[in-house]
């Protein structure tokens, strides 16, 4: 009877063990099943580092210069720790692709913070185990079993690794809230316990590099921490399409802490695409070529394809004892072609797949069947677990069968081993084996096609590869891509491989290692650390350039001294109450509704009961709409950007310029119902002097594209010859009448204010707050002393002839404050309506002192 867990080739499996350590599989992430120990040693023990990559990674302190410091955070330390003692530890250095990587990281001086893999309860061991591990550069987290159970095992395995690999959530856990919810919340506590460990050996300046999905909350609970903090995240495993994550129930907390980070990495475009799509589509964010735009801040999403360390694969062939061991494994498959795999007994490897295809080319290729062998090799994964006990099952049923079905008493077809393999001995079987093939299903990188490749200089294998590994993305151009889950078509391609001439393999091999030898994991870790530098440098100077906040006590002050003060107001987004995230809201009716917020209404009236103080509230809204909201109120409204005026306690009456031709209204009203039937969940309104078209409530990405579409119908067809302004706003499109502008109202509003008033003294204070569309902000720069000017000498903003000077005496009395709007004109930034009621509330409080 066929045994799964040794081969049928006498001695291989004996072979297989004498060369190096034996590697024990850890992780789902890790995706190199070997790891050389020199270079986990030489990481570990700091060894020198290159030159420096650029002055941004040098900081001065004390008129010394220092290298910069790379904290690495991730779920485990490349260290597992077992404790021997009271206070005594034993460390064994951990595999991982990682650990390499990061060893040739230029001018960085690196720390490690993870999980060390062990519980310690008492202060004493943790104590002791702290001062083990700092001589190995690596800090600890220390997490109990409970909360490793609930983080570890639960939400980052049971849910989002699933999840992130198309796999969906596990039976169990589909109607289990209470299950989850009790890992989620395990999740972000032992987040947080990463992030305060940061934060006790955090210095200025330090580089802070968050890893995979176990950490996605840690890049908020950093810059929550300090803004400044130069924080990195970069993803190991794929990234769903947002039609998968948008089923997470945590689904926009883990994007938008995600976004926290400076910089976002993905091994290939697919994953940053996908996870830019889930920002758009999830959160209605809007993707630019710099990044994700959130509220004002960019997050930079670039892709960093991750490698290996080839020159430790061709060193170690050119060692005599693994020649010895090509030597070997070439007699024992002398007149036999090799296939090799090498895989995690995991469900996303495809191997189930991968057997099921071999068997296809046996049977339509009998000539072939005491010609070929299928060596894989099955790293042990999760064994406790019943899906991969099942898998594992599954997969020794298969072989068994096959090998039943094509062996015979000397040979069988397959060879599978239920084991992972030396470093040197892998080395031997990639350089004798004539095609690899990895049918992997679903995955981040998959390196095992790099180390074949690095190992092939000599025999020029074929490399069979799944288009669904992230690596075909990158070496994919000299490699045969396959489906894995079409048998015929990876029948066919093993066919090819087999039969490929020397001079089409020799040519595949050159593409393949040309790739692998330059974009190495060292170079990996160097361009993720150097473009985060970049991007925070850049972040930095564009925040040189963010409207300052408003002066704390100075407008309140120069407020209570003036004889004559002008408050202009604007509505939506500044008198409003928040609006929820796009998200959560489920209601698109009863959003639309603009609403005061709640805090306004006693300021305001106080404000508007002030004997020298006039207030007016201006806004592209109708007049119903204000009317509603205000009506009760002592101040003067201005609705359609200006176009109708309301006196206090007075009645509308139109401010329109003479001669308005309002014509084109009818067909543009024509096009944007036609694209709100063809855009669910828009709206469009309906007023005098212009129509305005809303996708807020729509899908992000939907709507931009529907909003592009219909610039494109209106610039071609009813506005072509019409005198009217197109206005683009974040989720809207707007046409209105040339000339109908907030600023060019001002000038008739103030005249209908001093004949009403019969001001005798001219206003001495104006204050203009407001989340104004770029069209209308020349009502910022009309009070300005002196307008800003292009290159040409031409006013920026197209301004009426300004009133007459003995109407204004502003002085240095006038605050223009933008509300949430960083590219403006005006001179100050409001963040939100709840700082503009703040704002108002200690204006009237200090004018009630």
């Amino acid at each position: 009877m066929y045994n799964s867990n040794s081969s049928n080739i006498p001695g291989l499996g004996e072979l297989l063990k004498t060369s190096g350590r034996v590697i024990l599989p850890s992780e789902h992430e890790r995706e190199e099943v070997i790891s050389e120990n020199s270079l986990v040693e030489k990481y570990l023990n700091g060894a020198p580092a290159a030159t420096a990559l650029n002055a941004n990674h040098e900081k001065q302190e004390g008129g010394r210069l220092h290298r910069q410091r790379l904290m690495v955070v991730a779920n485990r330390l490349p260290v597992s720790a077992v404790r021997e003692g009271e206070d005594s530890w034993s460390l064994e250095i951990s595999p991982g692709g990682l650990v390499s990587a990061l060893s040739g990281v230029n001018d960085i001086e690196a720390r490690w913070i993870g999980w060390a893999g062990v519980n310690v309860p008492d202060d004493i061991g943790q104590k002791s185990l702290t001062k083990a591990l700092a001589e190995k550069k690596c800090i600890p987290v220390f997490l109990d079993e409970e909360l490793v159970h609930q983080y570890y095992n639960g939400f980052c395995n049971n849910i989002l690794w699933p999840l992130f690999h198309y796999l969906g959530f596990p039976q169990e856990d589909r109607t289990s809230t209470r299950s989850f919810q009790s890992q989620f919340s395990a999740y972000r506590k032992a987040n947080q316990m990463f992030a305060d460990v940061v934060k006790a050996h955090y210095e200025e300046g330090d580089v802070v590099w968050c890893h995979d999905y176990h950490l996605m909350f840690l890049p908020k609970y950093l810059k929550d921490f300090n803004s400044k903090m130069k924080v990195g995240w970069f993803l190991h495993t794929s990234f769903p399409s947002s039609e998968i994550h948008r089923t997470l129930p945590s689904r926009s907390e883990l994007l938008r802490s995600v976004l926290a980070a400076d910089l976002v990495g993905f091994h290939t475009y697919e994953f940053a695409r996908n996870f830019v799509d889930s920002c758009t589509h999830i959160l209605g964010l809007k993707a630019t070529t710099e990044g994700l735009r959130d509220e004002g801040r960019i997050t930079r999403v670039a892709v960093f394809p991750i490698g290996i360390d080839p020159d430790r694969f061709t060193r170690t062939l050119e060692d005599p004892k693994v020649q010895e061991h090509i030597t070997e494994l070439r007699e024992k498959f002398a007149g036999r072609k090799v296939i090799l795999g090498v895989d995690r007994l995991d469900m996303i490897k495809g191997i189930p797949q991968k057997i099921l295809a071999f068997e296809k080319f046996l049977e339509e290729n009998p000539n072939w069947r005491d010609k070929v062998i299928l060596l894989q090799i099955a790293v042990p994964s999760r064994t406790d677990v019943p899906e991969y006990q099942k898998l594992t099952s599954q997969v020794h049923e298969i072989v068994g069968r096959i090998n039943g079905r094509f062996g015979s008493l000397t040979s069988v077809p397959i060879h599978h081993l239920d084991r992972s393999v030396g470093f040197q001995a892998l080395c031997a079987l990639y350089a004798v084996s004539d095609v690899a093939l990895i049918t992997s299903l679903r995955d981040g990188m998959n390196l095992v096609c790099y180390e074949f490749v690095a190992c092939q200089n000599a025999k020029k294998g074929v490399l069979i590869l799944s288009e669904f590994a992230g690596a075909a993305q990158s070496i994919g151009a000299g490699a045969i891509l396959v489906n894995p889950w079409n048998s015929s078509e990876v029948s066919n391609s093993i066919f090819q491989a087999l039969n490929m001439s020397w001079e089409e393999r020799e040519k595949r091999q050159k593409l393949n290692f040309a790739y692998v030898r330059t974009h190495t994991s060292q170079k990996w870790a160097n361009a993720f650390v150097s473009e985060l530098n970049d991007t925070v440098v850049e972040a930095q100077l564009k925040t040189r350039q963010v409207l300052p906040l408003v002066p704390n006590r100075e407008p309140v002050q120069r407020y209570l001294q003036a004889n004559n003060r002008l408050l202009i107001l604007g509505f939506n987004a500044t008198l409003t109450e928040p609006v929820d995230e796009p998200e959560r809201r489920s209601d698109q009716n009863k959003e639309m509704e603009l609403k005061l917020h709640p805090g306004l209404k006693e300021p305001l009236t106080a404000l508007c009961n002030e004997p020298n103080t006039t207030i007016v509230v201006l806004s592209g809204s109708d007049r119903a709409a204000l009317g509603e909201n205000f009506g009760e109120l002592n101040l003067w409204l201005a609705a359609e950007n200006g176009m109708f005026l309301r006196p206090a306690n007075g009645e509308w009456k139109p401010m329109m310029p003479e001669h308005l031709n309002m014509e084109w209204l009818k067909s543009v009203k024509d096009v944007f119902e036609f694209f709100t039937e063809r855009t669910p969940r828009s709206h469009f309104e309906l007023r005098e002097t212009s129509i305005v078209w809303n996708y807020k409530y729509s899908d992000a990405k939907f709507g931009r594209l529907q909003a592009r579409d219909m610039l494109h119908h209106l610039w071609t067809g009813p506005i072509s010859k019409a005198a009217v302004d197109v206005i683009q706003g974040s989720h809207s499109v707007e046409v209105r009448a040339v000339g109908v502008t907030k600023g060019a109202a001002i000038d008739r509003i103030l005249r209908e204010i001093v004949q009403s008033k019969s001001m005798t003294s001219p206003i001495d204070y104006v204050l203009c707050v407001g989340h104004l569309l770029g069209k209308d902000e020349d009502v910022y720069t009309f009070f300005e002393p002196d307008l800003p000017t292009d290159i040409s000498g031409n006013a920026r903003w197209p301004c009426p002839e300004k009133i007459q000077s003995n109407v204004l005496d502003l002085k240095e009395n006038y605050y223009s404050c933008s509300v949430g709007t960083t590219r403006t004109n005006a001179r100050y930034l409001l963040q939100s309506s709840d700082e503009v009621v703040s704002f108002l509330k200690e204006l009237a409080s200090a004018s009630s002192d």
